[in-house]
């Protein structure tokens, strides 16, 4: 799944200042799941952005609502096309993918994103997610217990674990589990403990990032830096 978080909301008001008439746009898929787009965040940032406003003084923003099952589909985009001739910007909580379907079906109405899209991760309990893909375009699951070395291991190592694990830890975070050692207990589950022969020559990561995690924090409504 997409995992993403809503941007903070002095960010969104400054986004949207040149503009009067905005349509705030949901995802009811991913965004939905993680707490950033769906249709309870759009009416969230809605009364958010009017709560601002009437504080502000000097905006006249008009803002329409509307959640699409997928931004990221051209079917679903049809669904827009009136309401698209009655706004001046639209303001995205979908994924940057969401974002960038959404401009290139109306390229002539500015489109806006109002999450920062984190990685594809899976709910390790409710309201956090652990990064466990990052589309490196070169997938090796089958030889690796459907366990990911690129987002699982801090150093993304491709050919067992580094001289720095101990008791089955990570030597950078003693709090998570080094990614080898689960590769190789799963393997030893599965009778196939002969691919950790497999060699892999290395890849050119100018910089592997260390895996990301997401924890949804409840954020106040009409929040904002001032």
């Amino acid at each position: 799944m997409i995992v993403a978080e809503q941007k903070p909301l002095p960010e969104i008001r400054r986004m949207i200042s040149p503009y009067e008439r905005v349509l705030i746009l949901g995802c009811g898929t991913c965004m939905t799941v993680c707490d950033a787009g769906g249709e309870r965040e759009v009416s969230f940032l809605h009364n958010a952005l009017r709560v601002a406003q009437s504080k502000g003084g000097n905006e006249a923003h008009h803002f329409l609502e509307s959640t699409l099952k997928r931004q990221c589909e051209p079917e679903f985009l049809e669904m827009l096309v009136d309401k698209v001739g009655e706004v001046d910007v639209i303001l995205s909580l979908g994924c940057g993918i969401g974002v960038q379907a959404i401009a290139e079906r109306f390229p002539d109405t500015p489109v806006l994103p109002g999450v920062n899209t984190s990685f594809m991760g899976i709910s390790s309990e409710q309201g956090v997610w652990d990064e466990r893909c990052a589309a490196c375009g070169d997938c090796r699951l089958e030889d690796t217990a459907g366990i990911c070395p690129v987002t699982r291991c801090t150093k993304g190592i491709l050919n067992g674990p580094c001289a720095g694990t101990k008791n089955g830890k990570c030597e950078a975070n003693k709090d998570m589990d080094c990614a080898w050692v689960l590769i190789y207990k799963r393997l030893e589950r599965l009778g196939q403990l002969e691919k950790m022969r497999r060699y892999y020559p290395m890849r050119n990561f100018r910089a592997i990032p260390r895996p990301k995690r997401l924890v949804r924090t409840p954020v106040a409504l009409g929040e904002d830096d001032g």
